[in-house]
């Protein structure tokens, strides 16, 4: 065998434990046709962060609205961009250099499972004793007239502009965290959601917070809508409020402006438009379409049927050692048919574990409670028992904490800051529903205190850093240990 391990995908679901598996003395070779890092490293996590972060700090100085803020706090987006694109454009030549420093060998090409021990790349041909799928996940287009004028996520976090007056179709993650940046940026925007729901993952009073929110910064949300065609009409504008026409002799109107191409305009003030038809009738314009419907497992074409397996939009079946039902094949991130969470930190856990089930140093893959974030402005989290399960159950408790409230000094002015603590009969907590600026750092805190088993009575004998989010909402839970 030419190797002992062959990753066919490039991002945290392989090298992460193929860096141990080297280590450890075994050839490994990773296959990637596109960048190094996979979607989250070059078109997901990483440019997202970059480009949200401003327009979080913008939303909390927003706090301090009549009481001490003096101006606005404005976003260039142009500059951002820059920013994002030169840092972003770097991280795939970056992992080359760890690849290298972590000897990894590398193809590059689109990696084809000839049989159980072979792959293809272009011309070349590699044996190996195991091989791991890692290739990710694509997002769903849907098959409507129109969808060539739809932009998924890449597009959006690589646009120039920002779209005055974009349409959204679907209310996942991506939909409703683009309707946060949208919104606080001061544009306009239309979310079509299928079902009656957004982010059906997440604790529903807290997203209804959000959308309240959303509501009333201009974005509007259709509800039990399908999407039946786009209409690229050049007859639509979408005027840009923001955008002032100067220098127009003889104070022309709108009509004149589009019949002159050679008016002058300061930076775009009118910009040609879509529509997007729905089943029930109704039609809606805008100048920006983004496609935000999930995504599906990136399987296509890498002769899985050469070796009999098959796969559904959530990917490949996979036992509990992350093996397919050709033995010496796995299944690793988000790819891999777990029933888990499709996320980069899950992806990881894959990897890592693969490491040791590969130098044969493990037992059947255990998963610790998951935390989920959606980045919406401000942030929603969730981890181990959801409330809406705990609120049907004599097994569970469901306590609200409205820390925020009680420390809206310590906590920069923000007075909505609230969770649910979700306990069982011995008030061990088990869960958490999370609704605050910071509710990533709020609810990894929960994650360690379940994962761990830390009992109330332990936190109530630790001392905290103060003031902080964090030491509010541990102070709190004094109520649930005290009955209070």
């Amino acid at each position: 065998m030419d190797y002992d391990v062959i990753y066919i995908g490039s991002g945290n679901a392989a090298w992460q434990g193929g860096r141990f598996l080297r280590k450890a003395g075994l050839k490994i070779l990773i296959v990637e046709e596109d960048l190094f890092g996979g979607t989250c490293a070059n078109r997901g996590c990483n440019s997202k962060a970059l480009l949200d972060a401003p327009y979080e700090i913008k939303a909390l100085t927003d706090n301090f609205e009549g009481v001490g803020k003096s101006g606005d706090f404005e976003v260039n987006w142009s500059d951002l961009m820059k920013l994002k694109q030169k840092r972003i454009a770097g991280m795939s030549k970056f992992l080359d250099g760890k690849f290298k420093e972590y000897d990894l060998d590398v193809a590059h090409g689109r990696g084809i499972i000839v049989d159980e021990h072979t792959i293809k790349v272009g011309d070349e041909t590699f044996t190996s004793d195991k091989i791991v799928i890692c290739t990710g996940l694509k997002p769903v287009i849907p098959d409507i007239k129109g969808k060539e004028y739809l932009h998924d996520s890449t597009d959006f976090l690589d646009i120039a502009e920002l779209p005055k007056h974009a349409i959204i179709i679907g209310a996942g993650f991506v939909g409703m965290e683009f309707a946060s940046i949208l919104a606080e940026a001061g544009h306009e925007a239309d979310v079509i959601i299928r079902g009656d729901m957004a982010l059906k993952e997440f604790h529903q009073p807290y997203v209804q917070k959000v959308i309240e929110i959303l509501k009333e910064k201009n974005i509007h949300f259709h509800f039990n809508q399908s999407v039946k065609e786009i209409i690229k009409d050049d007859s639509i504008v979408i005027n840009n409020p923001e955008d002032k026409v100067s220098n127009i002799e003889n104070s022309m109107n709108s009509d004149e402006l589009l019949r002159d191409p050679q008016a002058k305009i300061d930076n775009k003030a009118y910009e040609k438009g879509f529509t997007v038809n729905l089943d029930s009738g109704e039609s809606i314009t805008g100048d920006y379409v983004i496609v935000a419907m999930g995504r599906e497992a990136n399987l296509e074409d890498i002769g899985l049927e050469n070796v009999g397996l098959t796969y559904t939009k959530n990917g490949i079946k996979v036992n509990n050692h992350l093996q397919t039902a050709v033995p010496n094949i796995y299944a690793s991130g988000d790819v891999a048919d777990t029933g888990i969470a499709k996320l980069v930190t899950v992806a990881i856990h894959h990897s890592k574990y693969l490491a040791k089930e590969l130098l044969g140093k493990a037992d059947e893959i255990k998963y610790p409670v998951v935390p989920a974030v959606a980045y919406t402005i401000p942030r929603i989290a969730t981890v181990g028992v959801p409330a809406y399960i705990a609120n049907k159950s004599d097994e569970y408790e469901v306590h609200t904490i409205k820390y925020g409230k009680s420390y809206s000094l310590e906590l920069k002015n923000d007075s909505t800051a609230e969770v649910k603590v979700i306990v069982d009969k011995e008030l061990n907590i088990v869960g958490a529903e999370i609704y605050a600026a910071d509710a990533e750092n709020v609810a990894n805190m929960f994650t360690f205190i379940i994962n761990k088993k830390i009992t109330l009575d332990e936190l109530d004998e630790m001392i905290y850093a103060f003031p902080s989010s964090s030491s509010v909402c541990l102070y709190k839970l004094h109520n649930i240990h005290y009955n209070f």
